[in-house]
């Protein structure tokens, strides 16, 4: 079973990158599961012709996990895809953290924790043990970085490089990055600085991902780029990641860069 992980600054296009990830895989044939780690539960959206699935925390409230099955939070998706969204506490209450053990914990006694690939599509920067977890307790052993040339995503980018760079220290822990993926936001010399920072950072740039309009007109379909225009050039974009990921066999320990390094490399390639 292969178990990746995207991992990026919160609105930098995750969800997106891992629905197309994960139907471009299973239309190899592969048997997919997705995992959602957001308490806004709108990672497998996409894939579910636009529904938002009964998450596994909404469940535990209204039940007891003991009361939970499968079917209650498994759901078939595009081409089989298995999707299941974690959820997390109501607002203001709580740590959403919480609710990604608590997923774990009930998928593996369920059983259901198994697949050709996984994918977890992780909330944000790695600010919290919970969003950490499927690094730590050796879900996610590979993690791919999904980043634009902008600062910010960056400087998140490098935030959690510190993370991975930390857990991997650990004996046990089998946390690689495996790759840097560019979801582009049509900046200037754009691939060329995401390229530098993932070797800086000790990596790669696996894929670049072009900005189209394309995936706002899919979206508002309610699919993924791959089902819904499987010709497109934005598709075969997908299905070549999807390849990439599968052959991938690079796992590296990231050197995180100083901040100063990295505003210095970001004004390098400004206009």
């Amino acid at each position: 079973m292969k178990q990746i992980a995207l991992y990026g600054k919160g609105g930098i296009g995750k969800s997106t990158t891992a629905a197309n990830l994960s139907a471009a895989l299973a239309s190899q044939g592969l048997n997919v599961m997705q995992i959602g780690c957001d308490p806004k539960r709108d990672s497998t959206r996409m894939l579910m012709q636009g529904r938002l699935i009964p998450t596994v925390m909404d469940l535990v409230r209204e039940r007891g996990d003991a009361e939970i099955s499968r079917e209650d939070i498994v759901y078939n998706g595009f081409m089989g895809v298995r999707c299941v969204e974690a959820g997390g506490p109501e607002p203001g209450v709580g740590c959403a953290g919480r609710g990604i053990i608590a997923t774990f914990q009930i998928l593996e006694r369920l059983g259901a924790l198994h697949a050709d690939v996984v994918v977890y599509d992780v909330l944000g920067d790695v600010v919290c043990g919970g969003f950490a977890m499927p690094m730590r307790e050796g879900y996610a052993e590979e993690v791919y970085l999904v980043t634009s040339g902008e600062l910010m995503s960056l400087y998140a980018a490098n935030n959690i490089c510190k993370a991975i760079s930390r857990l991997s220290s650990r004996s046990r822990s089998t946390c690689r990055l495996a790759g840097v993926i560019c979801n582009a936001k049509n900046i200037p010399h754009e691939e060329e600085l995401v390229a530098e920072f993932a070797e800086r950072i000790g990596s790669f740039l696996i894929q670049y991902i072009p900005r189209d309009q394309v995936v706002q007109q899919t979206e508002l379909n309610k699919k993924t780029v791959v089902e819904f225009v499987p010709p497109s050039r934005q598709a075969s974009i997908y299905r070549e990641l999807a390849s990439r990921v599968l052959e991938n066999r690079r796992m590296d320990i990231p050197a995180p860069l100083d901040i100063e390094d990295l505003e210095r490399l970001a004004y390098e390639y400004s206009p």
